[in-house]
């Protein structure tokens, strides 16, 4: 415990401090996970003048809290985030950063091969957020137990062949499950991807004593319904940190110009610097070394048409 001094000549209190890590938020209620157990904080009044365009708490946070009653607290202090997974607000407020995840050591982008149905486009989304964030990211590719025998058994080998470690599980047959677990021990990590891929079952799978809830895939639209509420950041043993994160339907980018998008592509930055024009859009313009890349298969299609996609938008 800390302590801060507050109040005015003549009348100085001293009010002991904790430090902890934000849990869940939802509410305006905040609850911090110390020494002594878990806290429900609200925030000091001073601190919401600051970061307006942002979540000003978040899960993951570090904080520095007093408390005010038995079980209840508030939030002196938020520590500077050294990583953030974060995604713009939907319309109208699209210029508000909404964080996902504060202080993450890697971001685990769960998709399944089945039910729902791979979305190519979102999981380039995902890895284009990382790349910009600076995380670490892999793919967890779900429900392989649905494959079909005439189904390609490697459907993300593309992304494997870029660089990015894939993990082929099933929370039914438990396939893969201790390779994913090895990736998640000891560290803080986030599992996002949209709604219905079997984030939640995979953690139940992992670690039964969790008890998430989880839901079924609607059968007329394909898609998944939300299951988890809001994020929260879960404990399953000593040391491993797991963010459970609801279902997203659109991941919009924060803070990502068009003419930074090139650098978050790891297939296109090998290759900057070689064409005829700097900048270079690589669009439209001669002698393009990654469209030259494209033309001779060094890169793929699918990924450049996307990258496209994604430069007009």
């Amino acid at each position: 415990p800390r302590f801060l001094c507050r109040g005015d000549w003549g009348d100085l209190s001293i009010v002991q401090l904790f430090e902890g890590i934000v849990l869940r938020a939802h509410g305006g209620h905040y609850y911090v996970l110390s020494d002594g157990g878990v806290t429900d904080c609200g925030v000091r009044g001073r601190l919401k003048k600051n970061r307006l365009e942002t979540d000003l708490v978040a899960i993951g946070d570090r904080v520095r809290w007093s408390p005010i009653e038995e079980g209840r607290g508030i939030i002196e202090q938020v520590f500077p985030r050294k990583a953030v997974l974060s995604r713009s607000v939907p319309p109208p407020d699209q210029q508000t950063e909404q964080v996902i995840m504060a202080n993450t050591d890697q971001v685990l982008v769960v998709f399944s091969v089945r039910n729902p149905p791979f979305n190519p486009f979102m999981l380039d989304r995902y890895l284009v957020a990382c790349e910009a964030a600076q995380l670490p990211v892999a793919i967890v590719a779900n429900k392989i137990d649905l494959l079909q025998p005439d189904d390609d058994r490697d459907p993300f080998s593309l992304y494997r062949g870029i660089g990015y470690p894939v993990c082929y599980t099933s929370a039914v047959t438990h396939q893969g499950l201790e390779e994913l677990r090895g990736m998640l021990l000891g560290k803080l990590s986030v599992l996002t991807g949209p709604s219905g891929v079997g984030k939640s079952s995979l953690l139940n799978a992992l670690w039964p004593d969790l008890n998430l809830k989880v839901g079924e895939v609607s059968e007329f639209h394909d898609r998944g319904k939300h299951t988890t509420p809001v994020p929260e950041l879960l404990v399953p043993e000593p040391g491993t940190y797991v963010a459970d994160t609801p279902g997203m339907r659109q991941f919009r980018f924060w803070d990502i110009d068009p003419e930074q998008l090139e650098a978050f592509f790891p297939e296109i930055l090998a290759r900057l610097g070689h064409c005829r024009f700097t900048p270079c859009t690589h669009t439209h313009e001669p002698d393009c070394a990654v469209r030259e890349a494209v033309a001779r298969g060094e890169i793929a299609p699918i990924r450049y048409e996307r990258y496209l996609r994604m430069f007009e938008q």
